[in-house]
């Protein structure tokens, strides 16, 4: 009896530890959200309500969390997100937005002399501005900021910028260090497009749009369906010429 006794017991402590474990393993997979993910949807060009109306649909959140102004871009619309559209994120993450502002607000142009360019788009970031164009001259240091220029004129740490400027950038580069590969942009919108010609030290050149495309909302909206030089070596700083459409049938699949 005492041996049937001993064993009852063993087997119930047994079971009770299995279903203590499988029970843990569930909730932590629930709290978790384990292996449970989705697309970032595109929020640009989008209104905050339309955003959260979108979020909701795909499993995400919104949060504003900063503005900037760009003049002809409509106020109050979302002009950029992070992550980024397309990025695979867990159900219920918030998706930062940053939006366009109804009045020009102005912010304290940071000091880049020495950083590098990665280092220098996220400091603009932080403060509201975007990278410009990137122009390149002989330097025994490569991608490392030597001028700091607004509308062509040299702007200082300390001026006051509008936010969302165009901050362009003189940038130093090495001789054996001056390829880089033009990556594919095809299927991108615009803003995302730049970012990822930046991401290679390049430059947008010429950018043609559809005729169909009438307004500033259109562009921000226009994906590319041709570009140049896609997977070719060329010198940091170069240009690349991208054109855009409205209609996703003209985009060609990878």
């Amino acid at each position: 009896m005492k041996d049937r006794w001993i064993l009852k017991n063993l087997i119930g402590a047994v079971v009770f530890f299995v279903v203590l474990i499988i029970g843990v393993s569930v909730g932590l997979k629930v709290i978790t959200r384990h292996g449970q993910t989705v697309t970032a949807p595109d929020f640009t060009s989008l209104s905050v309500q339309e955003a959260q109306s979108m979020a909701s649909q795909s499993d995400v959140k919104v949060k504003v969390v900063d503005s900037v102004f760009v003049r002809r871009l409509p106020g109050g619309v979302v002009y950029r997100q992070q992550p980024k559209a397309g990025a695979t994120v867990k159900k219920g993450r918030s998706i930062f937005l940053t939006i366009n502002s109804v009045v020009p607000r102005k912010v304290v142009m940071p000091n880049l002399y020495g950083y590098s360019i990665t280092e220098a788009r996220t400091e603009l970031k932080n403060r509201g501005l975007n990278l410009g164009n990137l122009r390149y001259v002989k330097d025994i240091a490569t991608n490392t900021v030597l001028g700091q220029y607004c509308e062509g004129k040299e702007v200082k740490a300390g001026d006051l910028v509008v936010s969302g400027s165009a901050i362009d950038l003189k940038v130093g580069v090495n001789r054996e260090e001056d390829q880089t590969l033009v990556p594919r942009v095809i299927g991108m919108k615009y803003v995302s497009a730049v970012d990822a010609l930046h991401d290679r030290f390049l430059n947008t050149g010429r950018v043609r749009f559809d005729q169909g495309i009438r307004t500033y909302a259109d562009s921000v909206n226009a994906i590319v369906y041709k570009q140049e030089a896609e997977g070719e070596e060329k010198p940091l700083g170069s240009t690349v010429n991208i054109y855009l459409t409205l209609d996703p049938q003209k985009v060609p699949a990878k």
